[in-house]
């Protein structure tokens, strides 16, 4: 579902090696990523001309194609080191990439960045306390981190739709082997709200913005079909959040 890949320290970076053309085809055309996710992540960025952002989890770098179009000087990380071949194609070679854990410490200084974006990436990882203490490291004061990730209550729904009957509350890992239509055995952790939120105060962050929105109107005329029998287009898929260090 994701637009971004784990880090090899999530133990699952590895299985997106061999689909990552796939892959990246695929996150170029869908619903949820190209018409719902980018989007998203693009308007709560909001004006980064002249700022240094970092794309934590870049995938095959639609989110560094945004940045660099809104004025940015991007720099771009992942676990999966085809995806960052494509990432390069994708961008020229003049830009920063490279392969990186986002479970360990990133290959950067103190306060170097103004933003970081983290699209569909930390549902990856057991622990996000690691991660969310790096970034808060290499942000300026006053910096944001602009993340997605898949919405807890979905995921617990199509737990139980499945015959599962997982605990809400516990962090836990989900194994999906296939993903519209691309197979590939990767792992998730899912994990309650309420520890979302509590793991980011603990992060020394401040929740500025949450939200569950819509996709891009050009959805409803790219996929009739799917928005046919319903009177709101929003769906819940995932959720956005701001911090600010």
């Amino acid at each position: 579902m994701g637009t971004s890949t784990p880090p090899p320290g999530s133990g699952t970076a590895a299985a997106y090696d061999p689909i990552a053309e796939a892959y990246a085809q695929e996150n170029a055309t869908s619903l949820l990523n190209e018409y719902y996710n980018r989007p998203a992540i693009r308007a709560l960025l909001g004006d980064v001309a002249g700022k240094r952002v970092l794309d934590a989890g870049c995938g095959s770098g639609p989110t560094l194609v945004d940045l660099i179009e809104a004025g940015a000087t991007a720099v771009g990380i992942d676990g999966s080191a085809a995806l960052i071949d494509i990432a390069r194609e994708r961008v020229g070679n003049d830009l920063e990439l490279q392969v990186a854990d986002l479970a360990a410490p990133l290959p950067f200084g103190d306060a170097v960045f103004d933003d970081v974006v983290c699209s569909l990436a930390l549902h990856y990882l057991e622990d996000w306390h690691a991660p969310l203490a790096e970034f808060r490291r290499v942000l300026k004061p006053g910096g944001r981190v602009i993340l997605s990730v898949e919405h807890p209550f979905v995921m617990l729904f199509s737990q139980l739709q499945a015959g599962h009957t997982p605990n809400y509350f516990d962090t836990r890992p989900r194994t999906e082997s296939e993903m519209a239509g691309i197979t590939g055995d990767l792992t998730f952790w899912d994990r309650s709200l309420a520890t979302m939120f509590r793991t980011f105060v603990e992060s020394g962050f401040r929740v500025t913005h949450m939200d569950e929105p819509g996709p891009a109107v050009e959805a409803l005329d790219r996929f009739p079909e799917f928005f046919a029998d319903k009177d709101d287009p929003r769906f819940l898929a995932f959720l956005f959040v701001v911090l600010e260090a």
